[in-house]
């Protein structure tokens, strides 16, 4: 006789709704088997089941979603023993236990709920035995509750459901966490996490019915909205740690005819979860999807799974040589020298050189993966059978051809030093003369570079500052004049100027020496629309009567006249608040992307919906790209998360490119957005406030938290 056994497992996220009717309350006595129609019991809306399904060569005992055409196991029972037979019979008996193939008397009830929670009563059905949600797998379903210390594990494959090699920790910090099997809950081995710090120990994951995902403090403050709610009617939802290590949030529509959608998943790097290829493997990314390939002179343990990793293909042992080695760690290494030093080093398999530094290896090489963002290089030593056959050059052979390289090399070197001197003597003697030929374009960072950073002013005029620079190593003293303000009248001025002072020359008139068209620093000219955007914006919040909400501020609905002055447009989904009214409430108005997060949670709107969108809008003026591209690289695709990344890690030149912009304003203009968008409304400036800042010249603004660091209870 053997007892069915409930293991700690991983979870996923459903929503119940009826469909057909079931038995809910299953008595002592009844039994199951793994063939026929009493192969399950049903809960009482038929949504779920609890009983046998098919696994590999036999069946298993567990939770599954049988309302839909596409049965969904969302919990398994001892799911590391291998399959059950077809002549086994699961039997409650009438003391309280699941056994197999032989019964038991007792007074316990069991129950499935509509929840999808298999759970086991007392005889009055009042006091809680035992329940699944206590021991999840790799399934979250709606209703339950993921509490400290509590861990869940991804399935070996999607059929094959046994413990496989990722888990999820609700940890003590107040830290949702994912790392690999078998390694310590440290940041070395953590590839995705959700929370904030210094919550207590009493954080937990909570999955409401409408798919809302988030998590709790001790106090029953929302911390962290990881998922935002939606419509329950006709749809169900799941959370998943699926065996690839990705953590995702399925949605399902009841009709027959539909499929599961991932409506959210976490890491977006498909390469994140570290070991996903096994040991001596390595993972890249395919058409945004992961695929695992074994180290040069490797192959694969397992043909059928990646778990076990990769193998040599020949014998280490022929590599043995008796000469001395070096350090496992070396510092100005070249990339030849890392390789060689490795092939005389018995006890060295591989190597890591990056940036002049030389790492040794052993083997197992684990958490492998190739990105193009990462200038390391591994060098791997392989076997000599497991490289091309091809024919051997005679050595006196190879010191000919070498010698003729050298040769041709050096003469080649030569003649190239020659040609430069005697350009350079050219160019130096005549390159007076070609001053007078035509002036000559300047990018905006080489006149930086001539005036010192536009440090010293000799005049300024109407239109422009006049500062002191020098070309030709110094020897040359020049003039530089600096257009900062940028009308069309001003733009025409300086074309008019080029035009005129390019064409005269005389000893007593200035020459034009050249010029810079990179932009008059363009970012000038969008911050000067967005003061008008802004200027706007503030009249409806605060100078207008009734106050008036926008409701859908985007690129789309502001205009620009002849005189480059924006103006905003389009006033069909705008907001009237009463005169002692400082909210409302009203269904979710204005475009995806410029959306503030609280249309999403049933709140209260307030004038700060439009901040938000402003604060998106202005970022993408500064970035000149729209919100969300998709064609761009996964960190670059949303820009708001992109550019508070830049911003902490101090690259905001990142978000601009190659065009060359003032660093002070900048990172000013990137300040006032992320204050813009966050996701507390109460934490946004009021557009007074925004305008200022945005107007103001050596105003101090604060440093901005993270958008997503403070959330509001829904």
């Amino acid at each position: 006789m053997a007892t069915i056994l409930l293991l700690l497992l991983f979870s996923a996220s459903f929503t119940a709704h009826a469909q057909q009717a079931g038995q809910s309350v299953i008595r002592p006595g009844s039994l199951l088997t793994p063939i026929g129609t009493n192969s399950s019991w049903l809960s009482r809306s038929g949504l779920y089941a609890f009983g046998f399904y098919k696994q590999g060569n036999g069946y298993a005992i567990g939770i599954f979603i049988a309302g839909i055409q596409q049965k969904t196991v969302v919990w398994t029972a001892n799911r590391d023993n291998p399959p059950l037979p077809a002549d086994v019979k699961l039997i409650f008996t009438s003391d309280g236990r699941l056994v197999l193939q032989s019964a038991q008397a007792g007074t316990e009830t069991e129950i499935i709920s509509n929840s999808g929670n298999f759970v086991l009563y007392n005889s009055n059905n009042e006091t809680i035995i035992w329940q699944s949600f206590d021991r999840p797998t790799d399934t979250f379903l709606p209703s339950q509750k993921l509490t400290t210390d509590q861990v869940l594990f991804s399935s070996r494959s999607d059929t094959d459901h046994s413990t496989g090699i990722f888990r999820l920790i609700m940890q003590q910090d107040g830290w949702l966490a994912m790392y690999p099997v078998g390694t310590p809950f440290t940041l070395e081995f953590g590839y995705f996490g959700q929370g904030i710090s210094g919550q207590g120990a009493d954080v937990s994951l909570n999955f409401d019915t409408d798919g809302h995902l988030y998590l709790l403090n001790g106090a029953g403050i929302y911390i962290v909205n990881i998922t935002s709610g939606s419509p329950t009617k006709g749809l169900i939802y799941l959370l998943r740690i699926d065996p690839d290590g990705i953590l995702r949030h399925y949605s399902h529509n009841l009709d027959q005819n539909s499929v599961w959608k991932v409506t959210w998943s976490g890491p977006k790097d498909v390469c994140a979860p570290k070991g996903l290829c096994g040991i001596n493997g390595f993972c890249v990314t395919n058409d945004q999807e992961a695929a695992c390939k074994c180290l040069p002179g490797f192959t694969r343990v397992n043909e059928d799974s990646w778990i076990l990793g990769c193998e040599r293909n020949f014998d280490s042992k022929s590599c043995k040589s008796n000469e001395a080695v070096s350090g496992y760690n070396m510092r100005g290494a070249k990339y030849y020298s890392c390789g060689e030093a490795c092939l005389r080093d018995f006890n060295c398999e591989a190597a890591l050189y990056k940036d002049g530094e030389c790492k040794k290896q052993r083997l197992p090489l684990r958490f492998g993966r190739r990105q193009q963002s990462d200038s390391s290089v591994a060098l791997i030593k392989v076997g000599l059978s497991s490289l091309s056959t091809d024919p051997i050059v005679p050595k006196e052979s190879k010191k000919e051809i070498r010698v003729d390289i050298l040769i041709i090399s050096v003469s080649l070197i030569v003649l190239a030093c020659i040609v430069l001197v005697v350009s350079g003597i050219v160019v130096y003697k005549y390159r007076g003369l070609v001053e007078d030929v035509a002036p000559k374009s300047y990018t905006y960072a080489e006149l930086e570079k001539v005036t010192d950073g536009f440090k010293e002013e000799i005049g300024r005029g109407a239109f422009g500052i006049v500062y002191r620079g020098a070309i030709w190593n110094g020897e040359k003293i020049v003039a530089v004049k600096r257009l900062d303000k940028l009308l069309a009248e001003r733009e025409r001025e300086f074309q008019t100027e080029v035009k005129v002072i390019g064409r005269t020359h005389h000893k007593n008139l200035v020459r034009l020496l050249g010029y810079c068209h990179d932009g008059p620093n363009r970012l000038l000219v969008r911050i000067e629309i967005a003061r008008n955007i802004a200027k706007g914006i503030l009249y409806l919040h605060e100078e207008c009567e009734p106050q008036i909400i926008h409701c859908d501020i985007k690129p789309h609905n502001i205009l620009m006249d002849e005189n480059g002055c924006a103006k905003l447009a389009d006033f069909g989904l705008a907001k009237l608040l009463k005169p002692d009214q400082t909210k409302t409430y009203t269904n979710i108005r204005g475009t995806k992307g410029y959306v503030a997060p609280e249309w999403h949670r049933n709140l209260p709107v307030t004038v700060k919906v439009d901040v938000y969108s402003f604060g998106i809008v202005l970022l993408e003026m500064i970035c000149c790209r729209r919100n969300v591209d998709f064609d761009l690289p996964e960190e670059e695709a949303l820009l708001e998360e992109w550019a508070y990344h830049c911003f902490e890690c101090g690259e905001l030149g990142k978000l601009v490119k190659d065009e060359v912009v003032d660093k002070k304003e900048l990172e000013k203009m990137v300040k006032v957005v992320l204050w813009c968008i966050l996701d507390e409304p109460s934490l946004r400036p009021s557009m007074k406030k925004v305008l200022h800042m945005l107007e103001a010249g050596a105003i101090d603004i604060p440093i901005p938290p993270s958008p997503t660091s403070f959330l509001t209870a829904l």
